[in-house]
């Protein structure tokens, strides 16, 4: 069996890699519904709905419980993996974008006086997720582990 015929056969590997594409998909088509105009960083950018990094982790968690059973090392690594990252989205992740948003606020005020090219240099605000973002991700995660592992792909 070649490399990339190993690689495409391991379903846990390939759900996680699902996982992320169709919640980037879905930040692009949301943000896109919600601001009428595409965004091409959306495709690729971290912050939004539904969070790609909990869907990316939980349909890894899953797909390695389907696999290798949940009483495995292999599912104890992802799920404490999945618990971390989401945590982060949720608290660190979540208040560096407020703050973020707060001091490109405070740029703006006259007293600054920037010059054009220091006040394009904004903080990136889309850093972090709000829990119902990081819960979507999660459930679209798992539904997709399961697809992968149904043969529906």
């Amino acid at each position: 069996m070649s490399f990339w015929e190993q690689i495409c056969g391991n379903e846990v590997l390939i759900s996680a890699v699902i996982g992320w594409m169709v919640a980037q998909v879905l930040k692009t088509l949301i943000d896109f519904a919600l601001n009428e105009s595409f965004s091409a960083e959306r495709l690729v950018g971290s912050g939004g709905m539904p969070s790609s990094h909990s869907s990316t982790v939980c349909a890894l968690m899953t797909s390695a419980g389907i696999r290798y059973g949940v009483e495995s090392f292999e599912f104890a690594i992802c799920f404490i993996l999945a618990s971390v990252v989401m945590y982060d989205a949720i608290g660190v992740r979540q208040e560096t974008g407020k703050q973020a948003k707060l001091l490109n606020l405070i740029m703006e005020q006259d007293f600054f006086h920037l010059d054009n090219e220091q006040f394009q240099k904004r903080l990136k605000e889309f850093v972090g997720h709000t829990p119902l973002q990081v819960f979507a991700g999660a459930l679209l995660g798992i539904l997709i582990a399961f697809f992968v592992h149904m043969k529906f792909f």
